[in-house]
């Protein structure tokens, strides 16, 4: 039990929060608020299998990189509380799960599969060479909403489109304020970030507009949806928040970071979806 314990905290399960609400989300929109039991049974196992292993390819490939880290030295990893034999086990068994739940989804998931997990190794390597690093970590979210929607429908559509770029720029907004607590040891090692390659105070800059277009492209998706007032009410809250998220940070102050990364947008996710969701809801009672 101390090893699985140890195997969530590794890859912080806790998380999963951040882009399951959003394929949930593009679920009920691509069945009109209608999903399958079923459906959303795998959608959610395709989904944690999917995490859980981007996590642990990212802690196996930077765990050397993480015992340079004051801030993540301690990780079990770079610790040597797990051996990288268990969490390659860990890594089989979460692409067992996704393998599984990808045969009980569309037929097209079987051959899609692949360069999603392609794309789960490759970002790790990313911050070896270059700042976009943000942006591939935000594609590996952004596919969630995209992706829930072609194991329903086997096929996408411009709004979801939309919906998995928003969700690719809020990602990489919320990525950027992540990496200014790591400005230091990135210049030391010479791995690139937004913060690290252009200063605190531009990248807090660049995150507040890519949250702004994010923003803008979730009222687009609304307008393509043709969804009602109920949604359009959530993203008002969700403004408000990502508006609150930024007043936490600034140039000078990381202090409440934790707050700003992980309790803003967990929140913001699973407001997102309950607001989408109840929006189809109500059409269908109505």
């Amino acid at each position: 039990m101390n090893k699985v314990r140890l195997l969530l905290e590794m890859i912080k399960f806790e998380h999963s929060i951040f882009a399951l609400p959003f394929a949930l989300a593009a679920l009920f929109l691509a069945t009109s608020g209608r999903p399958a039991a079923t459906d959303i049974l795998w959608v959610t196992v395709a989904m944690t299998g999917a995490r859980s292993l981007a996590m642990t390819l990212n802690r196996i490939l930077d765990h050397h990189l993480d015992a340079l880290n004051p801030r993540t030295m301690t990780r079990a990893l770079p610790a040597g509380d797990l051996k990288r034999a268990e969490a390659w086990a860990f890594a089989l068994l979460s692409l067992g799960l996704l393998l599984l739940a990808v045969s009980r989804l569309h037929p097209v998931c079987r051959y899609l599969w692949p360069p999603v997990v392609v794309l789960f190794i490759f970002y790790p390597y990313t911050k070896r060479f270059t700042w976009l690093s943000h942006f591939v970590l935000g594609l590996c979210l952004g596919l969630a909403p995209v992706g829930a929607w072609v194991a329903v429908t086997g096929g996408v559509t411009v709004p979801v489109l939309l919906l998995g770029l928003a969700v690719t720029l809020w990602t990489a907004g919320f990525d950027i304020i992540y990496a200014c607590q790591d400005i230091e040891n990135d210049i030391r090692h010479r791995l690139y970030s937004i913060p690290a390659c252009f200063g605190p105070s531009p990248a807090l800059a660049l995150s507040r507009l890519l949250h702004l277009a994010s923003f803008l492209l979730l009222l687009a998706a609304g307008v393509l949806f043709r969804l009602s007032l109920i949604y359009y009410g959530g993203l008002f809250i969700v403004a408000l928040l990502l508006l609150y998220e930024h007043r936490l940070v600034s140039p000078r102050d990381f202090s409440r970071l934790d707050m700003a990364f992980f309790t803003m947008n967990g929140v913001i996710a699973v407001i997102f979806f309950f607001f989408t969701a109840a929006d189809l809801s109500l059409g269908i009672l109505l």
